[in-house]
C-alpha cells in the first residue's frame, strides 16, 4: 500500500476509535512529515484524503482539524456482548443457511483422477476457437462488448434449438430457448419459479447432488424415488400417496448409476405430468456421448402437452470454462424465467456465445463430439479391464453405456470412506456413492471419471489406487 494512504488509514483509525475527538487539531504537513521522516507531499496526500473522506476540516491559516460528525460519535464501542465473536455463527436466513450447510457445488480446478464428469479440454481446438471469436469481433465490433440480450443471442438460440430438434429428438424453435451460464442456474431457477417452500419433487435415489442442494435451497420436500437398471421406478410414483408438483430426471444417462430410462417409462411420466399439472425437469448433461447404439429420444421431445423442461449444457461436450448452458421451456414459461434470470446476472456474455454459434453452425461441434464420443469409448473400455484386472479384489465395476464416469460397488468389507482416503493421499479423487443416496440401503462404492486422462494416466492411477487400497486393507 502506498504510504500516505498507509497514513491516511491510521489517522482515520484514531478519528473513529475516538483517540482524536472532533474539533481536535492535527499536526501541522511540516512538523509530521519531519517526525515520520517522509516528504511533506506525503503528509498533503493522506491530510488530502481524510478531507475529502469527511473526517478533516481544513482552514486557511489555521491548519487541520477534526471533522465535527452529528450523527456518529467517535469512540462509541460495542459493549462485549455485542461485538461479534471471531467464530460466530453468520446470521443467515433460513435459505441462505440451507444453501451453506449443502456446501454448494464446487468443482475441482484441476482436475485429478478420477474426477467425474470432466471432459477432455487438451485437445480441444482452440486455434479455430480463436479464428471465429476474431471473426465475431470484426463483424460485431464494440456491439458485443454491450449488454445482451438475457434469452441469449439469436444465431446461438437458432443453433441450439436445431441442434436439439435433430440429435436429441426435441421439439423446439429458438424463441423457446433460454441461454444461461449453466445447467445448475437452470435447476436454481426451476426449483424458484414453479414451485414453492415446502412443495414437494420427486427426485431420482441416488440422485446428481447439484439437483438435490438446489432444491433443498429452494425449501423444496425432495421425495426419494429408487432407480432399477430402466431408470426411475414409474410405479411407485404412481403410488406415492403425497401430491408432488414436478420431477426430476436424468433419463439418458441417470447420475450416477448410468441407467437409460426406458421409452414406455417415459411415456408413463409425460401422462402422470398432464395430468396433475406437473412438471418434468429432464437434466440432459451428456447424452451426447452415448456408446451403444444410438441414444434415446430425449423426453422433452415425446411430451406434446408440454410439461417438460430441458436443461442442457456445454461444460460437458466442449470445455467448462465456457460457462454456457441452456433449456429449453414450454411457451408459457419463457418471459417469466427470462425475466427471473435478470435478476440473478442478467445474461451470458454475447461474444462467448456468438463464437459458439458460430462453431455449431459450421459443423465444428457435431465434428469434435464425434471425435471425443470415439476417445471417451475408448477410455472407457480401458479403464474397466484395469479395473477388472488390479481392483477385482475391491470393487465390481458397473460399465454404463455412456456419459463421462463408471460407477463401481465395493464389494469388500473397506468402508467407502476408508477408501476415497486413502486414495484421496496417493492424489487420486473419487466420489463416493453413498451420499448420493437419500432412501434404502445404499450400496458403498465410487464413482470413476474417465474422460479427462488419457490410457496411460488411466493405468498409472488405477495402479495407485489398487496400490493404496491394498494398504489400507493389510491385517
Amino acid at each position: 500500500m502506498p504510504l500516505h494512504a498507509r497514513i491516511q488509514r491510521a489517522i482515520r483509525q484514531l478519528i473513529v476509535d475516538g483517540a482524536l475527538g472532533p474539533g481536535k487539531p492535527l499536526p501541522a504537513s511540516r512538523a509530521l512529515s519531519k517526525s515520520l521522516g517522509v516528504s511533506r507531499d506525503t503528509i498533503e496526500a493522506a491530510y488530502a484524503q481524510l478531507h475529502a473522506e469527511g473526517f478533516i476540516d481544513r482552514r486557511v491559516g489555521s491548519g487541520s482539524f477534526v471533522a465535527q460528525m452529528t450523527e456518529f460519535m467517535p469512540g462509541r464501542r460495542l459493549s462485549r456482548r455485542d461485538a461479534p465473536l471471531r467464530n460466530q455463527a453468520p446470521n443467515l436466513s433460513k435459505r441462505g443457511n440451507a444453501m451453506f450447510r449443502g456446501g454448494g457445488v464446487r468443482e475441482m480446478l484441476i482436475p485429478r483422477p478420477f474426477a467425474p464428469g470432466v471432459p477432455e479440454t487438451r485437445t480441444f481446438p482452440l486455434p479455430l476457437w480463436e479464428r471465429l471469436e476474431r471473426q465475431v469481433r470484426k463483424e460485431v465490433g464494440a456491439q458485443a462488448l454491450l449488454h445482451g440480450d438475457p434469452q441469449g443471442t439469436e444465431p446461438l438460440r437458432r443453433a441450439i434449438a436445431d441442434y436439439v430438434n435433430l440429435e436429441r429428438g426435441a421439439r423446439t424453435t429458438a424463441d423457446r430457448v433460454l441461454v444461461l451460464t449453466s445447467s445448475q442456474q437452470a435447476l436454481s431457477l426451476c426449483a424458484n419459479m414453479l414451485l414453492d417452500p415446502g412443495d414437494r419433487i420427486f427426485i431420482e435415489d441416488p440422485a446428481y447432488y447439484g439437483a438435490r442442494k438446489a432444491f433443498d435451497a429452494a425449501g423444496l420436500e425432495c421425495i426419494p424415488v429408487r432407480v432399477d437398471r430402466q431408470g426411475v421406478v414409474v410405479e411407485q410414483i404412481m403410488a406415492e400417496p403425497r401430491r408432488a408438483k414436478a420431477i426430476f430426471l436424468t433419463p439418458s444417462h441417470q447420475f450416477p448409476t448410468g441407467a437409460t430410462l426406458s421409452l414406455d417409462r417415459r411415456l408413463a411420466l409425460i401422462e402422470w405430468a398432464a395430468r396433475h399439472q406437473a412438471w418434468i425437469i429432464e437434466d440432459d448433461y451428456d447424452s451426447e456421448f452415448h456408446y451403444a447404439g444410438k441414444p434415446t429420444a430425449c423426453v422433452q421431445g415425446l411430451d406434446p402437452r408440454n410439461r417438460t423442461i430441458y436443461i442442457g449444457t456445454f461444460t460437458k461436450s466442449l470445455f467448462p470454462g465456457l460457462r454456457i448452458g441452456y433449456v429449453v421451456l414450454p411457451p408459457q414459461l419463457v418471459k417469466p424465467m427470462t425475466v427471473a434470470r435478470t435478476l440473478l446476472d442478467g445474461h451470458t456474455a454475447p461474444m462467448a456465445q456468438l463464437t459458439l454459434a458460430r462453431f455449431m453452425e459450421g459443423g465444428h461441434f457435431g465434428a469434435h463430439v464425434r471425435a471425443m464420443r470415439s476417445v471417451y469409448a475408448e477410455r472407457l473400455d480401458v479403464l474397466a479391464g484395469l479395473v477388472d484386472k488390479h481392483l477385482s479384489d475391491f470393487v465390481e465395476a458397473r460399465v454404463p453405456v455412456g456419459g463421462l464416469q463408471m460407477p463401481c460397488v465395493l464389494t469388500c468389507d473397506l468402508p467407502e470412506r476408508t477408501a476415497i482416503d486413502a486414495a484421496r493421499r496417493v492424489g487420486i479423487e473419487l466420489l463416493g456413492l453413498s451420499a448420493l443416496h437419500a432412501a434404502g440401503e445404499a450400496k458403498p462404492g465410487f464413482l470413476m471419471g474417465f474422460a479427462a486422462y488419457t490410457p496411460l494416466e488411466i493405468e498409472v492411477a488405477v495402479t495407485k489406487l489398487a496400490n493404496a487400497l491394498r494398504a489400507v486393507t493389510k491385517p
